[in-house]
Formats: structure tokens, sequence, C-alpha cells
């Protein structure tokens, strides 16, 4: 039975040089020799690595659920994962779907072991890089409270005097909040500090 082959590409630009059909004249040259159908062909031209939406990424992704195809080539893993997170997560997702996965420069090959073992290293790497990342963003935070700057969201004012006679009329909490155009909680927090006589209404 002929293996069915996705092959994508892409260049983040046009210029300097840049040329996609480099990359996939070697991806069906890669293919002819090993004797595999090319089932589908995917090229992102002038699209950032960078970018959380490349159009014939998101269709190869797609129609790899459709099972239209059994592997995945590219012409090296920068060409094909945003980030090394993303990278990981999408060769989980064609794993789990029984599709392997080439990268023909990087001689990487997901159907064999030391493939496999490869891609555990990749996710190791993605997960320190979230650890470092996670470790970054609360020293900065701690960094930041030392300094005496807040953290979190801004502080909501109300006018306890407006909220007073609102709460005297009758009106309830939650219709303060709608009428004030603030959150029930900042009305109800504001409503313990006042006098008991001016809360006390319902």
């Amino acid at each position: 039975m002929t293996t069915k082959v996705a092959i994508y590409a892409r260049v983040s630009t046009t210029t300097h040089g840049q040329d996609v059909t480099l990359q996939t004249r070697e991806l069906h040259e890669y293919c002819e020799r090993r004797g595999f159908e090319i089932a589908g062909e995917y090229t992102d031209i002038g699209v950032s690595g960078s970018k959380d939406s490349r159009p014939e990424l998101n269709r190869l992704m797609a129609d790899a659920k459709q099972r239209r195809f059994d592997s995945v080539c590219v012409w090296k893993l920068d060409r094909f994962g945003r980030s090394l997170r993303h990278l990981v997560n999408a060769l989980a997702d064609l794993e789990s779907l029984g599709i392997s996965f080439v990268s023909l420069k990087d001689n990487l090959d997901l159907s064999t072991p030391s493939g496999r073992l490869m891609f555990q290293i990749i996710g190791a790497m993605a997960e320190f890089e979230r650890e470092l990342i996670r470790e970054r963003v609360k020293a900065g935070m701690k960094n930041a409270k030392a300094k005496g700057t807040r953290i979190g969201r801004p502080r909501v004012s109300v006018d306890a005097a407006q909220v007073a006679r609102l709460r005297s009329s009758g009106a309830s909490l939650r219709e303060i909040a709608a009428r004030l155009g603030v959150s029930l909680g900042t009305v109800a927090a504001c409503s313990k500090r006042l006098p008991r006589s001016a809360s006390a209404s319902a």
C-alpha cells in the first residue's frame, strides 16, 4: 500500500531571496525516492512563523483529522512550528491520529525509534521553556510588588454617597451595579463600608 504524504512549506517573505520552490522541490524529490504519493501540498507564502493563524497549516491540520494522508513532510522544523510549544502540540496531534512526521533537513522521522526519542527531547525542551517563562513572570511580579506596584486589575472606585442614596431608595445591589456600570462585588464591598442605616435597605 502506497504511503500518502502531505508536504508543507512556508516562507515569511518573498524578498531576500526566499523562494518556497526550494523547499517544495526537495520535498518532491524525497517523496519520489521513497515511493510516496503526494496527497496534498500546503504552502504559506509571506506568513511569519510567529503568526497564530497560517491558513495552509490550518488546512493541513484539518485534513489530517479527516485522515487524507498518512504522513506529513516538511523541509525544516522551523518552517512548521511557530514556537517550540506549538510544534510539540502539533506533532502530538498528528501522532494521536496515527500520522507520521518527517523533517527533511533535520533528519527527523517520527516513525522511527530515533525520531520518537527526538520528539521526547523536544517535548522536554518545551516544558523547560514553559518553566523558564513561568519563573520569569513570578520574578517580575515579586520585583514589582517590592517596588510598590499594584499587581492585578486596577481598583474600580465607586461613589459611596451615590450607593448610599440608591440603597436608601430601595435599589438592590445588582440594580446599583448595573446603574453605575461596576461589578456586583464592588458595590457589595462599598455597601459594607456604609453606615448600617444606609446599607440596611433591600
